[in-house]
C-alpha cells in the first residue's frame, strides 16, 4: 500500500541466519518497499552475550534503537514491528524494549493471530504466508549459556544443513558437545528413516558437535521457556539481576 514510502530495514549480525537477509531484500522487492541492511552489536553488550532469560531485551533496545535512528534521518513518521497477538501469551521480554522506543505493534493491537497473519498473507499472495516461524539463532541456547559467535556459527551451519537435507520446521538446540534436534511432529518420522538420519548424524557433526540427539517431543514455539515456568520465574528473576548487576 505504501510502496516506496514505506522503509523496510534488516538489521544482520552473527545471530540472524544468513539466508535471512537475502529472503528479506526479495520480499522488500516483491511489494514495492525501499529496503535497508545495517549491522546491529548486540553481541558486544556482555548483558546480552551472558544469555538471561531477558535477552531479547538487550537486542531489541540495539535494534530499536538504530531503527529510531534512522527513522530520524530517513524523516519517517513511524516504527512498525511484527508483533502479533499470540506473542502476549509468551515471554516476550523484547516488548519491553518497542514500548520503550515507542515502537507499533498494528498487527497486536488489532488482535490478529498467527493463522490469521498467515491467512491473510496467503490472500495478498505473500511467499512467507507459510513460512516457518525462524526465531534469532541465540534462542538455540540455553539461558545462562554464553551466546558467542562461534556457536551462533555452529547452530546455524546445522540448521543449514537440516533445510538442505529437506526439513522445514525444525530447531538444532546447543547444548555444549550435543545438538539436540526438535523437529515438527509431520517430519518426525522421515528423520527416523536409517539412510536419512546417517545423513543427518553426519551433517551435524561435521558443524563441531560431537553428539547428535532427536528430541521425541515434536518442535513447538517456546520450548526454551520451559525451564522459567518449572522454576516458578526465580531463575527469571536471578538471571534479569545479574545481567542488570
Amino acid at each position: 500500500q505504501l510502496g516506496e514510502r514505506a522503509l523496510a530495514m534488516t538489521a544482520l549480525s552473527a545471530s540472524v541466519s544468513p539466508d535471512e537477509a537475502e529472503e528479506a531484500r526479495a520480499l522488500a522487492k516483491q511489494i514495492g518497499a525501499r529496503h535497508l541492511t545495517i549491522d546491529s552489536k548486540e553481541l558486544d553488550d556482555p548483558r546480552y552475550a551472558a544469555n538471561p532469560s531477558n535477552r531479547c531485551y538487550f537486542c531489541k533496545t540495539e535494534l530499536y534503537t538504530l531503527t529510531e535512528k534512522t527513522r530520524s534521518e530517513q524523516q519517517l513518521a513511524v516504527v512498525l514491528d511484527g508483533f502479533n497477538a499470540d506473542d502476549k501469551k509468551d515471554h516476550r521480554p523484547g516488548h519491553q524494549a518497542a514500548r520503550e522506543h515507542r515502537v507499533i505493534s498494528p498487527l497486536a493491537d488489532v488482535g490478529l493471530t498467527k493463522n490469521e497473519i498467515r491467512a491473510w498473507s496467503h490472500r495478498l499472495g505473500l511467499p512467507t504466508w507459510d513460512k516457518p516461524q525462524l526465531a534469532c539463532l541465540a534462542s538455540r541456547l540455553p539461558y545462562g549459556t554464553q551466546v558467542t559467535v562461534e556457536r551462533l556459527k555452529q547452530v546455524g551451519g546445522a540448521e543449514r544443513a537440516l533445510r538442505e537435507l529437506g526439513f522445514k520446521v525444525f530447531r538444532v538446540r546447543y547444548h555444549q558437545e550435543v545438538a539436540r534436534l526438535e523437529v515438527s511432529a509431520d517430519e518426525l518420522p522421515r528423520l527416523m528413516e536409517p539412510a536419512l538420519r546417517q545423513q543427518v548424524d553426519a551433517a551435524i557433526k561435521a558443524c563441531g558437535f560431537t553428539f547428535v540427539a532427536i528430541d521425541l517431543e515434536p518442535f513447538r514455539t517456546g520450548r526454551m521457556n520451559d525451564s522459567l515456568a518449572k522454576s516458578g520465574g526465580v531463575a527469571k528473576r536471578l538471571l534479569a539481576a545479574a545481567a542488570v548487576a
